[in-house]
């Protein structure tokens, strides 16, 4: 892998009900995403609690400090190609 350009962060904190809300798809998705589009320098994480759990599932991608909210899997797609190909905040999520 190459030095990652941009990490993105699924956050998975675990519930007493179990990981949080479809984060283990979303992580998937994020992943079969990039590989289909050839991005090797983009990572992805799990990640532990970011304190805003009403707004979940959160993804944040650094370095830009974006953060998006009540992400789905359906989303995943919009995140790679408007904001980690073109650069352009994914407004709608953005929280």
């Amino acid at each position: 892998m190459n030095k990652p350009t941009k990490h993105i962060f699924v956050c998975t904190s675990s519930r007493m009900t179990g990981v949080a809300k479809g984060a283990l798809e979303i992580i998937q998705r994020f992943t079969e995403k990039l590989e289909e589009e050839d991005i090797t320098d983009v990572m992805v994480s799990n990640t532990g609690c970011f304190g805003i759990c009403e707004k979940g599932p959160i993804v944040a991608v650094y370095p830009d400090n974006v953060w998006y909210g009540s992400v789905s899997t359906d989303d995943v797609d919009e995140i790679v190609e408007s904001h980690i190909m073109n650069g352009k905040i994914v407004e709608k999520l953005e929280i």
